[in-house]
């Protein structure tokens, strides 16, 4: 293994405030009852900034704010709301080293993945669905599709900026205004794009940021005046909002958690197999929704298979995430890493076999070590429930259709990967699997013209390609 020197990326290209308001209106302002919160760096424990807790009087002034705007903004031909959405991808371009950084800051994850995947991504969103704005009754969705008022947008902390972009281009192309309540532990990069929308010059209102936590989100959702409510978090939590919807007659869309099976067939080309395994679980420190967290392996090729696996997983840098060469980084908060740790220890003690990647561990901040767990079985904990961290659990199978019937135990179905060097074998078994998106010989791809989304407890709806649009629209 080489050994590499430090390559630290420069913090001086973000310049974070002490204090930051909720972004009503098009404005900055303090939070109703003067709430604060305090946002954390969890790569070392430090304090990044103080954001604004938004409370009940906040969330309907940035309702109100959002149904005065909808006026405006509904009325325009789509290729004017296009230029907007134009403008503010490019805007992101220009701004990307910063918002990188400044998301590696408040997330914990690896420079090299906030600059080289989310970045991208995200201006490749708006810049998409800025094409479809004056296109939607090509979309199929009918000859005349309307926009369906204000949406309340409710996101997670592993993807701040990445899924702020999912749910907010696609609802300001067809003509919708926008109430958005980021993560309570990753506000920061919500809070510089609503800098974003003001440099753009979007109308007032159409864009609205409340920070807070789960009881402003609540509020959110719950609000008389919303007309649409889209989710993505953790499976609790999008069963209380479809239960706080039922019968409001509000549009709902849930993006909710995975356990993603990731089978090797024994023709697989196993060195690219092991990249695909690496990046399907322990992208973002394994805090991904689609993970593929199970890796199912076809009995002759496992011994081969986990050699080469552990021999590659020893090679992953683990530690500061500024550092270009890190490919493993922060755990994004102290309850996350408590999760990771009751979990992977229920794995212990139900008798699967722990094994971690040998790294040495910051004495600041919040670390857990690339591990897999050997000899599971489909009634271990490990198995069944979502980790949401660096944690592989590793089953065996024999025939192609004991492979389909294991990936499917699962009350999830959101993503799976299919490794073979088949085609026909390829279709086969997508086909059968119960997964919103199942990836061949790669993983964890994604592209703004690809649907994504689940089924069963991994929620419903779609976001990106064109059926992102259909929340969006009434037709």
């Amino acid at each position: 293994m080489f050994s590499y020197a430090p390559a630290p990326e420069s913090r001086a290209v973000v310049d974070i405030a002490p204090s930051y308001g909720l972004f009503v209106d098009g404005e900055f302002r303090e939070a109703a009852d003067g709430g604060v919160m305090t946002t954390l760096s969890p790569a070392t424990e430090e304090k990044l900034s103080e954001v604004a807790h938004a409370g009940e009087a906040d969330v309907d002034a940035a309702v109100r704010a959002a149904r005065t705007a909808f006026t405006g903004w509904s009325a325009l031909p789509g290729a004017e709301r296009a230029k907007y959405l134009f403008r503010i991808a490019r805007i992101i371009q220009e701004r990307s080293r910063e918002l990188a950084v400044l998301e590696t800051l408040d997330n914990g994850k690896p420079i090299k993945e906030s600059r080289d995947a989310d970045l991208p991504l995200v201006a490749a969103h708006f810049f998409y669905y800025a094409g479809w704005a004056d296109k939607l009754e090509h979309a199929g969705f009918g000859p005349a599709p309307r926009p369906v008022g204000v949406a309340a947008q409710v996101i997670p902390w592993n993807f701040p900026l990445l899924m702020l972009a999912w749910k907010v281009a696609p609802a300001l192309a067809c003509g919708n205004t926008v109430v958005l309540k980021p993560a309570e532990t990753t506000p920061l990069s919500a809070l510089f794009f609503a800098d974003i929308c003001r440099q753009a010059g979007l109308p007032r209102g159409v864009v609205n940021i409340l920070t807070g936590d789960g009881a402003t989100g609540a509020a959110l959702v719950g609000h008389g005046g919303v007309d649409k409510v889209a989710f993505t978090g953790s499976t609790a939590v999008g069963k209380e909002i479809a239960r706080t919807v039922a019968g409001t007659g509000k549009r709902l869309t849930l993006e909710l958690g995975g356990k993603g099976a990731n089978i090797v067939f024994d023709d697989a080309p196993l060195d690219q197999a092991v990249e695909g395994i690496v990046n399907g679980v322990f992208f973002n420190q394994g805090q991904v929704c689609c993970a593929g967290s199970r890796l199912l392996v076809q009995e002759s090729v496992h011994d081969e298979l986990l050699t080469a696996l552990q021999r590659r997983l020893r090679t992953l840098r683990v530690g500061d995430p500024l550092d270009k060469n890190t490919d493993v980084g922060a755990i994004n908060s102290a309850e996350q890493l408590a999760r990771i740790t009751e979990l992977a220890d229920s794995g212990e003690a139900e008798g699967a076999q722990r094994w971690t990647a040998p790294c040495d561990l910051p004495s600041q901040g919040y670390w857990f070590a690339p591990t897999l767990f050997l000899g599971v079985s489909q009634a271990h904990r490990v198995a069944r429930e979502e980790i949401f961290g660096p944690v592989l659990s590793v089953l065996t199978f024999r025939t192609p259709e004991e492979a389909v019937a294991k990936a499917n135990n699962t009350p999830y179905g959101l993503s799976a990967g299919v490794w073979t060097e088949k085609g026909s074998r390829i279709l086969a078994v997508s086909q059968r699997l119960r997964a919103g998106v199942v990836w061949a010989n790669t993983f964890n791809k994604f592209d703004p013209t690809s649907p994504f989304g689940g089924y069963r407890e991994s929620g419903f709806g779609r976001e990106g390609g064109r059926h992102g649009l259909e929340a969006y629209l009434e037709h």
